[in-house]
């Protein structure tokens, strides 16, 4: 670390980047939860065997598709497994023992120091959402997303105390050209924010632009010794590699960067209706894609992804909230943490259009399974409406804010002598109240979570201030937000040549929109 701030200190600016440093707002940032309580491990030990066993059938005897990817195909044939045209049979434990050396936990760096965040074990990370090609905020309604919806939602992401990244593709601006877009991206995430964030994954070449720019700003040897991206390699279940992923996945490896494999798996349509057959669909694609990236590097930082929805019979619409869905995630824990491996899943999720009760309770329902059931990493944390098509300014602001609770949740239950409270209870005695008691005095700053978005004052004052609900609360706090917002510094010289180096890539090619 200390060779990364002396090289931004050497780059210029000087005096100025430490003025800069000395007035900009500090905004409070919680530190990673660190869980100080149980996960639920919701499967037998005999279900997890049957899992497990099933899944190394699948690899043997079914096996997996890698598609337009020669190289990986090589790579696997060296490994010792069965290669039939791009169907790849992995012989029985070859991928659990390739998984093996793949760390359990690692850290991710921000430019940030402060900000730096542990992924493994019993933390807990929260991203914001990714992906959506649309927006929704009260005043423009749902629209296609731009470049500078982005960018708030980058902003909204820095000013919010309980979200630890500042994410990916938050949004999808539509009004930058495809293959461009994520340099526009990534410069937002390298600037606006002092937080972790994540890499292009939609083309191989966008994911060495990202290990660039990277270099640009840590220093390129301090990429190559430390992990400060953690990108998305979603498999296209079931059971194919693509090599567009598979591509993005070689080039971060290769440079010690961190991905999430994560099977993308809408229940009953790419993968099984029941529970334990979409586990070992989901662990037989991890297993295949964990041990494909340490075939790159051995030791290549990578985490055990999980994203599983369930489906609407009738409409065919994904459905999210739902206790299958939740079971799946528990299951997914389990054998993430048997295999040793950090883990993904969850988000605040649901299926509504709007952030109203349907958005409340069914994101609700997964964000308490992340934290009771082991999640590492959530993605989608924040800001997801209808089904991950659109990206909410409004839910946004709800959502991190209750990723609070999370946070004093996981902490546990104090029983020191403050916790206790004996001392209190002894100068209250009977038919007293404990308001003014000095126990009270001295801890009720900390003694409860405290929302900064939800109303809890009484009905009259509520009326008169014009009966808001909490989409309307949220609205106001949103544009707080970001008519408060600042900057945090950085060298000059850093944004410098992370300029010169975007102009030279966008004049290197024409526009494209496919």
């Amino acid at each position: 670390m200390a060779e990364v701030e002396g090289r931004r200190r050497a780059r210029g600016g000087g005096g100025a980047a430490r003025r800069a440093e000395r007035t900009a707002i500090s905004v409070e940032t919680a530190k990673y939860i660190e869980r100080n309580i149980p996960v639920y491990n919701m499967l037998s030990e005999e279900a997890l065997e049957i899992i497990e066993a099933n899944a190394e059938t699948v690899l043997a005897e079914i096996g997996v598709n890698v598609v337009d990817n020669p190289k990986a195909l090589e790579r696997w044939r060296d490994a010792g497994a069965e290669i039939d045209g791009e169907r790849v049979r992995i012989p029985r434990g070859l991928a659990r023992k390739l998984c093996a050396t793949a760390p359990s936990r690692y850290t991710q760096h921000a430019r940030n120091p402060e900000r730096n965040i542990e992924i493994g074990g019993n933390t807990l990370v929260t991203a914001p959402v990714y992906g959506p090609p649309f927006v929704r905020d009260m005043e423009g309604g749902r629209r296609y997303a731009t470049m500078d919806d982005f960018r708030k939602f980058v902003k909204l992401g820095y000013m919010s105390k309980w979200l630890h990244m500042s994410g990916g593709t938050v949004c999808e601006p539509t009004d930058v050209p495809v293959n461009k877009r994520h340099l526009d991206m990534l410069h937002a995430h390298m600037t606006l924010s002092d937080k972790p964030f994540m890499g292009s994954v939609t083309d191989p070449s966008r994911a060495q632009d990202s290990v660039d720019m990277c270099g640009i700003l840590f220093g390129e040897q301090f990429v190559q010794d430390n992990t400060v991206m953690t990108s998305l390699i979603n498999v296209n279940s079931p059971l194919t590699f693509d090599d567009v992923m598979m591509g993005a996945l070689e080039v971060y490896a290769a440079n010690n960067q961190a991905c999430i494999i994560s099977p993308f798996i809408v229940g009953g349509a790419m993968a099984p209706v029941s529970v334990i057959g979409t586990l070992t669909q989901v662990l037989a694609e991890v297993l295949a894609g964990v041990a494909y990236s340490q075939l790159i590097r051995p030791g290549a930082p990578v985490i055990f992804g999980a994203f599983v929805t369930s489906i609407d019979m009738n409409s065919g619409a994904p459905t999210f909230g739902t206790p299958e869905a939740s079971h799946i995630l528990y299951g997914a824990g389990q054998l993430a943490r048997r295999l040793n491996l950090p883990y993904r899943s969850g988000g605040a999720l649901c299926g509504s259009k709007l952030p109203d009760a349907q958005a409340a309770y069914e994101s609700a329902h997964t964000l308490n399974a992340v934290l009771m059931g082991g999640v590492n990493f959530m993605l989608h944390s924040c800001g997801w409406l209808e089904g991950g098509l659109v990206a909410g300014f409004e839910k946004f602001v709800m959502d991190a804010d209750q990723l609070g609770v999370l946070h004093n949740m996981a902490r546990g239950v104090s029983h020191d002598e403050n916790g206790q409270a004996m001392d209190a209870i002894r100068e209250v005695g009977p038919g007293g109240h404990y308001l003014g008691c000095a126990h009270t005095q001295a801890n009720f700053k900390d003694a409860f979570w405290r929302t900064e978005l939800l109303d809890y004052k009484p009905f009259e004052t509520w009326d008169e201030e014009g009966a808001r609900d909490t989409m309307t609360l949220a609205n106001l706090r949103m544009h707080r937000m970001l008519d408060t917002y600042q900057r945090p510094s950085l060298d000059q010289g850093i944004t410098d040549a992370l300029d010169d180096y975007i102009a030279k890539k966008k004049a290197s090619m024409p526009d494209a929109f496919m």
